[in-house]
């Protein structure tokens, strides 16, 4: 007898892991491989991360945590508020979760039942809406464009109906674009008014190239704010995030509860060695350097390629490309690509169901030498396909 599957384990796949995955076969054959699909740092874990980890291999046990997290990484996570944004954040709102994902999956069933309705742009991270997905909550597409700067807007939420929730993410994936204070107090405004529960993803701040990125806590204390180590910090594989819950007993007591049963405690090594990371600003900014090279190096070459249809890369590391004078299919596109280039980057599909299959998310995390690699071999491959 065949088993079922639960219909709430039947989501979409995380399309861009399906490239690695293929990009991975490639090298395996001795082919090489640019990656400029994967939203990861090449860089590895700052040296004092390091050095840490390696203290606590050799001096602890390395047991259980609190469910919430070490007290004194949950006291650097207070100060970094107070040292980025001028906020006195309670440590007692910050929870550090197993990667932001971690924090997305107590965020989200915390905060929403079965049935209610969380708004989020599209195109955005399609984990959003998986998870969403995959807990019986309706994620409501937001279709955003280069009139919103591919973010959210109240003229967009007017017309999506009776809202639960709101998710925001500035800078975003696949994009980068990001919101302005004014546009950010506008809409966590129309939220408190309306009852909405905002998720505010900030896992990109740090990475901008203008404007430093404004947190959701600045305009409210009612927001659930997700951040994480992943990305400015470098700590991807360390798997280690947090939270900044709203001033609410009864969402905080949540929270643990379901902590304590889902995760019992973040990896304990994690949380001991990411305590490190605030000191290491000097080498983390190098990394912002060149990411901030990489994006110069594709806005300027992707133009001559043929590709000059870019959302505006405010932060993060992404640029996001219309290419529907050349394809209707991103998927086979970017299979494409890589088989002919040996450039891997990420389909449309992945982060806008409806429109996608127009365009692709090309990551600059990488090595400098990759990306005037992958703009040489662009350039040559795309007047091909017009």
């Amino acid at each position: 007898m065949t088993l079922k599957v639960a219909k709430r384990g039947l989501v979409a796949p995380f399309i861009v892991m399906d490239v690695l995955r293929a990009a991975n076969a490639r090298a395996a054959t001795g082919a090489d491989v640019l990656h400029l699909e994967m939203g990861q740092p090449a860089t590895g874990a700052p040296q004092a991360v390091i050095a840490a980890a390696r203290r606590m291999l050799d001096t602890d046990p390395l047991g259980y945590t609190e469910a919430r997290g070490l007290a004194a990484l949950r006291e650097r996570i207070a100060a970094y508020y107070r040292q980025t944004q001028d906020l006195d954040v309670d440590p007692d709102r910050i929870v550090v979760t197993t990667g932001a994902s971690g924090g997305f999956v107590l965020g989200f069933i915390a905060g929403f039942d079965p049935g209610d309705r969380v708004a989020l742009a599209d195109p955005g991270y399609p984990a959003y809406r998986n998870i969403l997905t995959a807990l019986g909550i309706e994620p409501v597409p937001l279709p955003a464009g280069p009139d919103t700067r591919f973010q959210p807007s109240i003229a967009l939420l007017e017309k999506a109906g009776k809202l639960d929730g709101l998710i925001v993410a500035s800078p975003s994936n696949p994009t980068g674009t990001m919101l302005s204070a004014d546009e950010l107090r506008a809409l966590t405004e129309y939220c408190a008014v309306r009852g909405i529960r905002l998720v505010s993803d900030e896992i990109y701040h740090g990475i901008t190239y203008g404007a430093p990125a404004v947190s959701a806590l600045r305009f409210t204390d009612r927001a659930v704010v997700v951040n994480s180590f992943s990305k400015y910090f470098s700590m991807t594989g360390w798997r280690i995030g947090w939270m900044v819950l709203p001033i609410d007993d009864a969402y905080t007591r949540a929270v643990e509860c379901l902590a304590q049963n889902l995760y019992i405690s973040p990896p304990t090594l994690s949380q001991f060695a990411a305590a490190a990371a605030f000191d290491c600003s000097a080498e983390l900014d190098a990394n912002v350097a060149r990411y901030a090279a990489n994006r110069k190096i594709l806005l300027d070459e992707l133009p001559r390629a043929g590709l000059d249809r870019l959302a505006p890369a405010d932060g993060a590391f992404y640029l996001y490309a219309d290419v529907r004078q050349l394809t209707n299919d991103s998927e086979e596109f970017c299979r494409r690509m890589l088989e002919e280039t040996g450039v891997a980057t990420a389909p449309g599909t992945d982060f806008d169901q409806g429109r996608g299959r127009g365009y692709v998310r090309f990551s600059f995390a990488g090595a400098t030498a990759d990306m005037t690699e992958a703009a040489k071999r662009l350039k040559a491959w795309l007047p091909k396909h017009r």
